[in-house]
């Protein structure tokens, strides 16, 4: 059964266990020189703890055991991500397999699709990409144009997405596409899985201001997809995309940012310039009031409560907390760690738009949670 209080001595004793296997297991250049480390050091390092997340079975907490999870709930996987924050653990580079592709095809997959999909999201032996922005959508998912055509034994696909992360290293996309021009808005998406290393992918790596290729824009001309890749039923997709999005901007997935915010808050309480100290104890305060926010959703969600309103300013409140802490870090660090802070703060320039812009979000917020009148 699972824990529902982070005050269960369960919760402690599951804690202790994260804890030691977090400090044993963390490789030691990273431990020691992870400030320096080129990106290809981290695309390292981000693999080998992938490896070491699935040889010790913490890849998966809260993926049911018939699919190769643990079995457990929310407040586990947030206890996992907690001690791995401590420990300034680096993120995996399957995350979008286990946090996104995974869950979804848990929760609208096909048996065949578990089957064939997941154990190799488990291991991070195949790396996904999401294939939801568009260059002329905008923040308006509805009105992605990238076309698939139904053929014999599947769709054609044909279109552009942009902004898509770890395309040049995925095998796998899911993605959503326009499958009709005759049905209402919301009803004429479908939701497909697509295999990226097939004639027609085109895939350009943007280069970013901060000098890396995290992005990419992808081109599809003729790319089949099998009948047995549709995700839930055709021009439904939109259903299955909210899951998606649920997941993306919900704990999980701010439970992996106060990781990376609390080592970046952490090296700025160590080496910011005396008088801005008060700034970082600041945002210090505002880490802590992340945390306070994703405990209590998460123990909504174990208890299986509605968590959205708790859940909804999530997105905003980790994006917009990493972005000032690495302006602050620009400004007041030290130059030993100079070439670090305006990497990151480079790239937490996209961080309030990707994952549903924050204003998108801020709308939200107003209309379902707040209700305020317009």
């Amino acid at each position: 059964m699972s824990i529902t209080r982070f005050d269960e001595p369960a919760a402690a004793e599951f804690r202790a266990d994260v804890a030691t296997w977090v400090r044993d297991a963390l490789p030691k250049k990273w431990q020691t020189s992870r400030a320096s480390l080129t990106p290809d050091e981290v695309q390292q390092a981000q693999r080998e703890w992938d490896a070491a997340l699935h040889t010790a079975g913490y890849a998966g907490l809260s993926w049911p055991s018939e699919y190769g999870g643990r079995g457990f709930g929310p407040i586990e996987e947030l206890i996992y991500y907690e001690e791995s924050s401590r420990a300034n653990a680096p993120d995996g580079f399957g995350r979008i397999g286990r946090v996104l592709a995974g869950p979804t095809i848990i929760a609208a997959g096909t048996e065949a699709q578990k089957a064939k999909y997941l154990p190799r999201i488990l291991d991070a032996s195949e790396i996904w990409c999401q294939g939801f922005s568009e260059p002329g959508a905008g923040s308006d998912l509805a009105s992605v144009t990238t076309t698939a055509k139904k053929v014999d034994g599947g769709y054609l696909v044909n279109g552009q997405k942009i902004w898509t992360s770890f395309a040049q290293y995925s095998k796998r996309c899911l993605m959503l596409v326009k499958t009709s021009s005759d049905l209402p808005r919301h009803h004429n998406l479908s939701f497909l899985l697509l295999d990226m290393e097939q004639e027609g992918v085109d895939v350009r790596p943007i280069r970013q201001i901060n000098g890396e290729e995290e992005f990419s824009e992808v081109f599809f001309t003729d790319v089949f997809v099998a009948d047995e890749d549709l995700v839930g039923e055709e021009h439904e997709g939109w259903r299955v995309a909210m899951t998606v999005l649920s997941n993306e901007r919900g704990t999980t997935e701010a439970a992996t940012r106060l990781v990376e915010a609390t080592a970046q808050i952490d090296l700025l309480n160590r080496c910011c310039a005396s008088n801005s100290r008060l700034d970082a104890a600041r945002l210090d305060d505002r880490r802590e009031l992340l945390r306070w926010h994703i405990l209590r959703s998460t123990e909504e969600k174990a208890a299986e409560l509605d968590w959205f309103q708790a859940g909804s300013i999530l997105k905003v409140q980790w994006s917009e907390l990493i972005q000032d802490s690495t302006r602050l870090g620009l400004d007041s660090g030290c130059s030993v760690h100079r070439d670090y802070w305006r990497h990151h703060y480079l790239a937490s320039k996209a961080m309030s738009i990707y994952s549903g812009t924050n204003e998108i979000q801020r709308n939200i917020i107003t209309d379902r949670v707040l209700r305020v009148a317009r």
